[in-house]
This record gives structure tokens, sequence and C-alpha cells, in this order.
């Protein structure tokens, strides 16, 4: 059945079995607004903290192309900050050619996140820079290479030298540079922050009732939680894929066909959506939670039918495109040769 025309069988069920109107409320607008206030800082770990000059070096690594085989990629080749730091197409594109079978995630706010890729395989941002670059389907090289590359670079020699004084260019220091750099990428302020804040003008009516609604009928934040609405935790969420997710981590069936919730800032920014990209519009993705996907052994008890109105459906998709911020375009670096 297409999702449209499962659209129109839940809502008919919907007009059938209900008013139609948002469940009441069980906690006040203001207790539910503190619940998403943006961060004050940036969290940095102790073995990685912060500094201007590290970070530059990582961003300016971040869109180096040494960093892949064949000088065809970068990071930003599927983490392209005018995607909403993803690539725009359902599986990515690697670097030999071949296109992968899970859509790019985005980097942003990953200064908050505890494990990384869709399945979780990674515990650090560190780790995960390793992941693409080491890929035979991705960037394809070694960072032993990467290292050996760099360190015909007196630019990178210098700089290197200054940021990591202990140790100078090596995988860590350059796994550790990607990273601080990629914990600066934070999505700006949105109209909804500036609604939590108090600005009541900052957001139409139909996106403040979507907003409780998120909260309170639609199930939504069982899963979207906090400022960058992630658990980061992972659920089989009923999609018609044959990736077993994360159980090809950690080998238990109850990760058979579960990713990591993504976070929901800067949405509009980063179709498609899903971990295969498989849809191409946040409607679809509406309509799926509507029908609660495909049934199965497998498939979290956070997902069911859930009924709405048009009208509701509309005041999600209102509230949604409120979490766009106003981020500040992100000029290219200057490579040393």
């Amino acid at each position: 059945m297409s999702y449209i025309a499962t659209f129109r069988a839940v809502l008919t069920a919907s007009v059938l079995l209900s008013s139609g109107q948002v469940a009441a409320a069980d906690t006040s607008i203001d207790s539910l607004k503190a619940q998403y206030q943006r961060p004050e800082s940036i969290p940095f770990p102790a073995d990685n903290l912060y500094s201007a000059e590290k970070a530059q070096l990582g961003k300016m690594l971040f869109f180096d192309q040494r960093l892949s085989k064949n000088f065809n990629m970068t990071c930003a080749t599927c983490h392209n900050p005018s995607l909403g730091w993803e690539d725009g197409v359902p599986g990515a594109f690697g670097g030999q050619g071949k296109f992968l079978d899970r859509h790019s995630p985005t980097i942003l706010n990953m200064a908050w996140g505890d494990s990384f890729f869709w399945d979780g395989r990674s515990e650090t941002l560190e780790e995960q820079v390793r992941g693409p670059v080491e890929s035979a389907n991705e960037m394809n090289i070694s960072m032993a290479e990467v290292v050996e590359r760099l360190s015909k670079v007196q630019a990178y020699q210098d700089m290197f030298r200054r940021v990591f004084p202990d140790s100078g260019i090596s995988s860590n220091s350059v796994m550790k540079a990607i990273a601080t750099y990629e914990r600066t990428l934070v999505s700006g302020t949105a109209p909804f922050d500036r609604w939590v804040t108090g600005d009541e003008q900052a957001i139409t009516e139909s996106a403040k009732r979507g907003f409780e609604f998120f909260n309170n009928g639609a199930g939504c934040s069982d899963c979207h939680s906090g400022w960058n609405f992630s658990d980061n935790k992972f659920y089989d969420i009923g999609l018609a894929s044959t990736d077993e997710g994360r159980k090809t981590v950690t080998g238990n069936d109850k990760d058979l066909k579960a990713f990591k919730t993504p976070g929901l800032r800067n949405i509009q920014q980063r179709a498609p959506y899903m971990h295969d990209g498989s849809m191409t519009t946040l409607d679809q993705v509406i309509v799926h939670y509507i029908a609660g996907g495909i049934p199965r052994a497998s498939r979290s008890d956070k997902i069911k039918v859930r009924p709405m109105t048009a009208q509701q459906m509309q005041d999600l998709r209102s509230f949604l495109e409120s979490l766009t911020g106003d981020d500040q375009p992100v000029s290219l670096p200057i490579l040393p040769f």
C-alpha cells in the first residue's frame, strides 16, 4: 500500500474512532519548553579539550582531499554544510564509485552524542573519524598513509607540533583534530528557540499546537527528546529494509533492524530521511509513524498505529519546520601545500 493510501486509511479510522482533538497535555507548556532549552556551552572530553587552533586544524583536515586514497573525497563529500551536513542522496556515494546502503547522517550537534554511526559502532567522535577514512568503499586509505601524506607538508608539521606538542602528526592527533572541529558544528538558534525563551511571535499557532501534539499524543518525544530531539538510543521503527542495523554490532536479536534516533534540528534541510534515505518528504515520515510501520517481533513497542487528523499532521510539520536554525555560512579553509 502506498504512503498516501495508508494515510487515507488511517485518517478515515481517526475520524471514526476519535474526535480528532489533541489530547489534554499532562504537563504545562512551560514545563515542556524547559526540556528543550539550548545548552549554554559545548561539551568537550577531558582527553581532547577545545582550542581554537585545534578546531581550525580539524576544519582544514575535514576539507582536505589528501584524506582519501584517490584524492577525490573529503569528509564534506558526505557531510555537506549546504545540505544540513548530509549529502542529499538516499545512500552515500563512496569514493570507489559505489552507492552505500545507508544515508549519511548529519554531524550537527554531535558533541552531545554518546555513540556514532546509525548502528552506534563507535563510542567516540574520534573513533568515528577512522571509519569512513579507512573504509574500502569510502575514502579507502589507512590512517598510516594519511599521516605519511600530511607529514610531507611543512605547514601541517608546524601546526600539529603546536597543537599536539607531545605527538605531532599521528593517527590519534588527526582524529582528535577532526573530532574537535565536528564538535563545534552546532545548529543555530531557530524560531523554536526564540519561542522557548519568550518570543510568542517567533513561531505560528500551528507550530505551537504541533509542539504540544509532538509531546502529548503523537508519541514523538518518546524517542526525540532533549534539546537536540534525540535520546541517542536504537529502535526498529518498522521500515522495509534488509539491513540488520545495530544487531551487526551487538549480535543481539533485540537489536535487529534497530537504528539510532536522529536529532531533528535543521530537519528541513536534511532530506531524504531515515537510515536508508527511503523517504523524500516530512509528510512521508509522518505518515509512516501514523501507520506504525511493519509489525514484527523486533519492532519497538514505541512504534504503533497513531491516528491523527490532517490538521494535526500539518501542525506537526509546522513545528518541525520551526527547528531550522539561523546557521552562518561555512567558509572553506585555505589548505597548505
